[in-house]
């Protein structure tokens, strides 16, 4: 799952680059300064992609994702438990490097895109724009969304922190009498829990749910 309408605003959300360990919620509003990229040794790239194409298959054909083991994926990747304990420490962190370049397209987009979901429209048309992009980003990687956050996990990733510094951002503009304590209760529609149980226990199609979240962010802006 990380700017309003002014220039200023857009420069004070954090950054967080794809694979990076920037997923632990942000201290700072600036963003971190970037180091250098380590070079990877060509059998460890290897590696990493197999890892990765293999747990993508199998996160979008588990029932409940959360289920996935780390035998699992190292016997469809073909590599052994060990390599892949050196760079995953367990499930959900594999599904995290898989939506992470996910994420960060669409942080670039709410950054430096066009409006509305860019800078440049009113607080209530960006914030429906990002209801939007949330939920096709959701429809398309769902298992990987219920793989890497669940439960109070969210809400301590990197991505979390941009959202919710977007949305605060886009509700104080509006005019928003408390956004601090309001920028939660509006993310809350797009945890991944929320989004299986709206779309597949209720059966409410992904045009539906997105324009509910539009209503809604209407109502919250005034717009």
């Amino acid at each position: 799952m990380s700017d309003g309408a002014s220039p200023r605003a857009a420069r004070e959300l954090p950054v967080f680059e794809p694979g990076s360990a920037g997923r632990s919620l942000p201290q700072v509003k600036q963003p971190p300064v970037k180091q250098p990229p380590v070079k990877e040794r060509a059998d460890a790239a290897r590696n990493r992609a197999r890892v990765l194409a293999a747990a993508e298959r199998i996160f979008a054909t588990r029932d409940d994702p959360r289920e996935v083991t780390m035998d699992e994926i190292a016997r469809a990747a073909g590599v052994g438990r060990a390599t892949l304990y050196r760079r995953f420490p367990d499930p959900a962190s594999i599904a995290v490097a898989l939506l992470d370049q996910h994420e960060f397209e669409l942080q670039e987009q709410i950054l430096r895109g066009p409006p509305p979901l860019g800078p440049g429209a009113s607080p209530g048309d960006r914030l429906a724009a990002f209801y939007a992009a949330m939920a096709e980003l959701l429809e398309r990687h769902l298992p990987l969304a219920l793989g890497a956050e669940t439960g109070k996990a969210r809400f301590a990733t990197g991505a979390y922190g941009f959202w919710r510094a977007h949305v605060r951002v886009l509700l104080a503009e509006a005019g928003a009498p408390d956004p601090e304590a309001a920028v939660d209760a509006a993310l809350a529609p797009l945890s991944p829990e929320v989004y299986e149980y709206t779309r597949h226990t209720l059966g409410h199609s992904k045009d539906r749910i997105t324009a509910s979240l539009t209503w809604l962010a209407r109502r919250l802006t005034g717009d």
